[in-house]
């Protein structure tokens, strides 16, 4: 058994078969009572990642916001991802319990503030205060997991965690329109007080304080987090800017100053940060994790596997909002089966990895689902069929599933349990930018693809090339949901009104033909992610009881 010191693993420490124990000795019944208040706190955070965004346009309407809309979303992005791995690092040194608690504390407070919010700069600096603290929860949620169980159990229980993400997409539309139109839309954020408190109250008197090692506020990396946050928050400012149309509605390129340039900015800052770690006596992100095939593979993984999933989760909905006409609460209730397939497969997955004792099979096999699913998404056409759409997202739910709780997994036994927190932070890290990369991407290409196809799909329907040429100046609206007859009716001469129902059927036939381009996307970073799979080490998960080693005991207060 390989041993570790309080200062650091060395590369070989990294590399070594964890302990079959868990770190934590707890009764099966303290156990689930954790369990059950670390779940309270992730749902928190990935239920407001789908609640918020259905209650936005009355939110900026009553705060007269609108210029700011996107800031709402981004700033709390911006917040969660880059504290992520600086709790992640710190909970590994200081222990689970007070940073889990400082997270959700922090998170309650921004929320009872946002909702108290009277106008949109109160409400995108309380947003920016609710994304610090979310940076704890998903991260050491996931940890505390690495803590409670032993290698092989874990699987089991990070099942039901991936589980929690496919439940908040079907809970946070409606009770986010719920809430909207029969209360008020300030209880969009007021919900989480309820439940916060509830998970604060079970964590504070269960969940034991870990003292892995003595350790001092002089040990900590304050150069890494600086260069870290100054590279992150121009990255994620510029990929989020690429996907918001200026006042032309037009995409910016990806060589305008406030993309390319942010962009650049942020890898020359992160570049530095790289150096700095690599000097670091107590880096935020150990490089030397790196060296160890698997992890890398792994965090290049659920890079990718962000870059597809995301590109189904946001523009289904739109797609089903823009071409079959329904309403935006009902849409996120038309990709039930992506959530199924999502829910189902993070939790067969999990029990089949703790049952198993392996990984690297499963995993393959999710990929292949998901390079499938992807492949038969690029088919999509405006006439599709219900039943055969479903079909098609089951499969990439069910080739997304597994990703979730296995590479959580597969992680924690690359490391010694002393870095699991820092490593479950970096994986979500990895998981958060390679969904903002994948949304930059797919809305460059699905605009440029509508561009393409719009005055084809058109006069394919026999409408004239002179009526079609009175359109597409005007891309950006004729992408909007909702019935677009009447600017249609509005943008040509009375003489070509009888032409706007062939019209908007080339329109959907476009939009549908541009949402099918980017699944494209997703089908390039899908079979990516399985070659990085294919080289991921299959090591055995070992334990499902409660033996340790001596040698490996850790602390508790």
């Amino acid at each position: 058994m390989t041993s570790s010191t309080a200062s650091g693993d060395t590369p070989m420490a990294t590399t070594a078969t964890p302990p079959s124990a868990p770190a934590v000795m707890l009764s099966h019944r303290a156990r689930m009572a954790v369990l059950g208040a670390t779940l309270l706190g992730l749902f928190l955070a990935s239920l407001d990642q789908t609640i918020v965004g259905t209650a936005l346009p009355r939110i900026v309407t009553d705060l007269h916001g609108d210029s700011l809309y996107t800031w709402v979303v981004t700033v709390y992005l911006l917040t969660s991802t880059i504290t992520g791995p600086i709790y992640g690092r710190l909970s590994d040194a200081y222990g689970r319990k007070p940073l889990l608690m400082a997270g959700i504390s922090l998170f309650l407070v921004g929320s009872a503030l946002s909702g108290l919010s009277q106008n949109m700069t109160e409400l995108i600096a309380f947003r920016a205060l609710q994304g610090l603290g979310a940076g704890a929860l998903f991260p050491i949620s996931l940890a505390v997991i690495g803590d409670l169980f032993s290698p092989r159990e874990r699987g089991r229980y990070q099942g039901v965690f991936g589980a929690v993400f496919g439940i908040s997409f079907i809970a946070g539309p409606f009770l986010g329109g719920f809430l909207t139109d029969h209360v008020s839309w300030h209880w969009v954020f007021y919900v989480n007080l309820p439940i916060g408190i509830a998970a604060l109250a079970i964590i504070a008197a269960v969940l034991p304080s870990i003292r892995r090692a003595s350790g001092s506020w002089r040990d900590i990396d304050f150069l890494g987090i600086g260069l870290f946050s100054a590279g992150v928050v121009p990255l994620l400012i510029g990929l989020s800017n690429k996907g918001q149309p200026d006042s032309t509605g037009a995409l910016p390129g990806w060589l305008s100053p406030g993309v390319g340039g942010l962009i650049l900015v942020g890898a020359i800052v992160l570049a530095g940060f790289v150096l700095a770690e690599a000097r670091a006596r107590e880096p935020i992100m150990p490089l030397d994790l790196f060296r160890n095939r698997t992890y890398s593979a792994s965090q290049a993984a659920v890079f990718l596997i962000a870059v597809a999933m995301f590109t189904a989760v946001i523009f289904l909905p739109r797609y089903y909002q823009a071409v079959r006409g329904v309403s935006a609460t009902a849409s996120g209730y038309e990709i039930w089966p992506l959530l199924l397939g999502l829910i189902g497969g993070s939790i067969a997955g999990g029990i089949l990895i703790s049952k198993v004792g392996r990984y690297r099979s499963m995993l393959i096999g999710s990929a292949v689902l998901l390079v499938a699913g992807a492949a038969l998404m690029t088919r999509l056409g405006a006439t599709t069929g219900s039943p055969v759409l479903w079909a098609w997202m089951l499969v990439v739910g069910l080739g997304v599933g597994p990703s979730l709780s296995g590479f959580t997994v597969v992680v924690q036994n690359c490391v010694t349990p002393e870095r699991i927190g820092v490593a479950t932070s970096t994986l979500t890290f990895f998981r958060q930018v390679g969904g903002s990369v994948g949304l930059a991407a797919a809305g460059t290409l699905f605009s440029s693809t509508f561009a393409n196809r719009l005055s084809g799909a058109i006069t394919a329907q026999g409408v004239p090339a002179s009526a079609a040429a009175h359109l597409t100046g005007n891309q950006g609206s004729l992408t909007a949901v909702g019935d677009i007859s009447g600017q249609i009716s509005a943008a040509l001469p009375p003489a070509q009104h009888d032409l706007v129902a062939r019209i908007v059927t080339g329109i959907h036939d476009a939009f549908a033909a541009s949402v099918a381009q980017i699944f494209w996307l997703s089908l390039a970073a899908s079979a990516l992610a399985l070659v990085a799979i294919v080289v991921l080490r299959d090591v055995p998960l070992r334990g499902g009881g409660q033996e340790r080693d001596a040698g490996d005991m850790v602390a508790v207060a």
